[in-house]
């Protein structure tokens, strides 16, 4: 049984992040004092012995503002507080209580939710004083904290414990018979990677908007398809360098590159409406240089009215732009219709089995011993290059270390030759190959 679920809401920029950040004990939700930035559910574990529970953090709430997202972050919420078993209503303690504080309240009133009172920025006695008048709301007494400064959180989980009551002996959660797959959606900005997420998850769980630049943080969530667990990981999208403004743009473009090198797998969305892009290729880099196997998506497959010849056109130009990471596999997928949507994870789970195989130790050398001992490639004056010995050294990425005369001798030309060669040898397919060359004596 899944633990239950404390959902954070309340008006934009009080804290709800900042809270949400302490309570889990990392930083996941994206920080600053530019209101508005949250705009998903982010989710989390506070792993409190008596009583573990979920938590997830809602973008800020603004009944009958027209404001950018707005109506979207408000479904966002009442999906939240849906499922939630107790809510934590944030206020700012210092700004007393607001007109759309009353308007939140009453709203939280009608849910018939479970709710506690948190008087967020309590960082002193005269302001905790300030925190008495927050009875007006009519939600019970305030608990006073300071997320920033962790003043008083301790005595707010209590609370929620006592509320939630000591977990069940059924209530623990077993661990997975296998670790879960954890799968990146990267690309730039509007190309659809969150329409891809939420088809895959079958819900709206993330923002989906013509803005570009909608996500912000990376949103994960635990997915199960065809007997296998994968952690599906929405990134913001990833802009040129000169186009990245301080701040959140920021933060979220670098969580995107994080998540590339913590990923399993990645998968690269393009839009098939436009071409090819510089930034797409520099996207495809990252991921070769954290050594990472991923999947080429084409999205937008269903606006392409001549499909056959666009097909074409796309596969000669992947294989030409992308030409260092061409074994990739290459779908053309509509996120609108869901045409091969599910397709994607079969790539995915093709990939990263390519990137897991193993191969003996006697076989690389027969393939070594098969070389000629001078390699005809190496340009002088760099003179004769021979190999002795070779061994794999580990997995995802498969990791071989090839014993030499010289190391220094090693040209960019054989180090290609070698990777093409085992990959074609060994079937490691779109698997990144890790190549390291070491003299007999070491």
């Amino acid at each position: 049984m899944k633990h239950p679920l404390v959902a954070i809401v309340g008006a934009p920029n009080v804290g709800k992040s900042t809270l949400f950040n302490r309570l889990i004990g990392r930083r996941l939700s994206i920080v600053t004092d530019e209101p508005g930035v949250t705009r998903d559910r982010i989710y989390g574990t506070v792993d409190e012995p008596a009583s573990p529970f979920r938590l997830v953090d809602t973008g800020g709430l603004t009944p009958r503002v027209e404001a950018a997202y707005a109506r979207e972050i408000e479904r966002q919420a009442d999906a939240a507080l849906a499922e939630a078993a107790l809510v934590l209503f944030v206020v700012d303690a210092r700004a007393g209580v607001t007109a759309l504080d009353r308007e939140l309240a009453t709203m939280l009133r009608r849910r018939g939710v479970p709710l506690l009172l948190v008087a967020n920025k309590v960082d002193s006695k005269a302001v905790e004083q300030e925190a008495l008048a927050l009875h007006e709301l009519g939600l019970g007494d305030p608990h006073p904290v300071s997320a920033e400064h962790a003043l008083g959180v301790d005595a707010l989980v209590d609370a929620v414990v006592d509320l939630l009551g000591p977990a069940e002996e059924g209530d623990v959660e077993e661990p997975a018979s296998e670790p879960e797959l954890r799968v990146a959606l990267v690309g730039r900005p509007n190309v659809g990677k969150s329409s891809i997420f939420n088809r895959l998850v079958g819900e709206e769980r993330v923002l989906v908007s013509d803005i570009p630049g909608t996500t912000r943080d990376a949103i994960d969530t635990a997915l199960e398809f065809g007997g296998r667990r994968y952690r599906l990981i929405d990134t913001a999208g990833l802009r040129r360098r000169g186009r990245i403004q301080r701040g959140v743009d920021r933060f979220s473009s670098q969580r995107a590159r994080r998540n590339i090198d913590r990923c399993d797998v990645a998968v690269l969305v393009l839009d098939a409406s436009e071409s090819l892009a510089a930034q797409d290729a520099h996207i495809a880099g990252f991921i070769v240089d954290a050594y990472r196997p991923f999947v080429v998506v084409l999205n937008k497959w269903d606006l392409i009215s001549e499909r056959e010849e666009e097909s074409k056109r796309w596969l000669r130009e992947v294989a030409h732009r992308l030409r260092f990471a061409k074994q990739a596999p290459l779908l053309f997928v509509s996120a609108l219709s869901g045409q091969r949507i599910t397709r994607i994870l079969e790539e995915v789970d093709q990939v990263h089995a390519s990137a897991g195989i193993q191969v003996p130790t006697a076989d690389l050398n027969r393939y070594l011993h098969g070389q000629t001992e001078a390699d005809p490639t190496a340009p002088p004056p760099r003179g004769s290059l021979r190999f002795f010995y070779m061994t794999q050294t580990g997995v995802y990425p498969p990791s071989f270390v090839l014993f030499c005369n010289d190391p220094k001798k090693v040209h960019f030309s054989v180090r290609r030759r070698i990777e093409n060669d085992l990959r074609e040898r060994f079937d490691f397919g779109a698997a990144p190959i890790r190549l390291s060359f070491r003299s007999r004596r070491e």
